[in-house]
């Protein structure tokens, strides 16, 4: 390792500040780039030996890993809330950031982030781009349902997203104003457009032969649906990155922060820091799963007689974690027990 050289990238919007250290803490270079591919593309052919190199996770991380990697011996990415915990200091500058980056680095302090590759940030990408959509579209709904409490219309709330009836009711009731028909109209097409982009989106991501056998074998977990096998396979990437499921269980986000100092542990509300997708996704499947299947029905019932609704669904959504994780290791369908005894 001494013969590399160690270079640290703050990233953002417009600019790229580096910063490039031998092995014993030396600079040999600092300085900034312009943030597109042509500019990089000109720097990394300009370096002055084989280099290991690290950035933070942002948003604009993704393009610069992708165009760097290929010239480096190693390219790391930082958890950003680690490295801020670490790297909190009087003087914070982008060459600042850029050389602590590039310490730690160098002595092997970076705490390193999980990195998917190219193509499952894709298909990330446009599953993301999905469910905004679908929150788009529930907008849409609520919108519709506003606009007929406004004018005094009495509506069936299971049946106004029909499309019979949502026009039948427009031709019937003769108290809606015009520009009120109109605003209805403007936001049932709206709705109905967003509902065709995501199911285009879906089926995409089904026909995907990179992830449709890890999808398959989690949809054989009972509760388990398209979209959370989807989330799940997207969002973990390679599952045995968890060495168990308690880590599993933490990255969702359905366990509280631990606090302990001597010897008193106090643990507050659910973290906030987690993968904020998978969370929602699972406890959204947690509150539908107990009604397919009957042994987190059991989990739920055991739970509930605790008196906390919550924390019910909560212990439903770290049983379905716990299943999918071993469905996705073993690259088998779901057994339960009792169908491994008898086989």
């Amino acid at each position: 390792m001494d013969g590399f050289y160690y270079i640290g990238l703050d990233i953002h919007k417009k600019v790229i500040a580096y910063c490039i250290k031998a092995l014993d803490g030396s600079m040999i270079d600092q300085g900034t780039i312009v943030a597109d591919r042509q500019s990089l593309g000109v720097w990394v052919k300009g370096l002055p030996g084989p280099w290991i190199g690290a950035m933070e996770a942002t948003l604009f991380t993704g393009w610069v890993y992708d165009l760097l990697k290929p010239h480096a011996v190693a390219l790391k990415v930082a958890h950003p809330a680690m490295l801020q915990a670490i790297t909190v200091a009087k003087k914070k500058n982008d060459r600042a950031d850029a050389e602590k980056i590039a310490d730690l680095l160098r002595v092997n302090l970076l705490p390193e982030c999980h990195m998917l590759s190219e193509e499952m940030r894709e298909l990330r990408r446009i599953l993301r781009y999905r469910n905004h959509i679908v929150r788009t579209a529930v907008k849409m709904q609520n919108k519709m349902s506003g606009l007929l409490m406004e004018v005094g219309v009495s509506y069936s709330k299971k049946r106004l997203h029909g499309k019979k009836y949502f026009h039948e009711l427009l031709d019937r009731v003769d108290e809606i104003p015009p520009s009120v028909k109109e605003l209805l109209l403007l936001s049932r097409s709206g709705y109905e457009m967003f509902r065709s982009f995501q199911k285009r989106l879906v089926e995409t991501l089904r026909a995907d032969s990179l992830i449709r056998d890890r999808v398959h074998r989690l949809m054989t977990i009972p509760g388990v649906g398209e979209i959370t096998a989807l989330t799940w396979v997207l969002e973990i990437g390679d599952p045995d990155r968890f060495s168990s499921i308690r880590k599993a269980v933490s990255y969702c986000g359905l366990c509280s922060a631990q606090k302990e100092s001597a010897g008193k542990e106090q643990r507050g509300p659910i973290s906030k820091k987690r993968n904020k997708h998978l969370q929602t996704m699972l406890i959204e499947a947690a509150k539908l799963a107990p009604h397919w299947n009957e042994h987190l029905a059991i989990v739920h019932e055991r739970e509930l007689k605790k008196g906390n609704k919550n924390r019910a669904t909560l212990a439903v959504a770290r049983k379905i974690v716990a299943y999918m994780l071993v469905v996705d290791r073993k690259g088998a369908d779901f057994k339960l027990p009792s169908e491994i005894r008898a086989a």
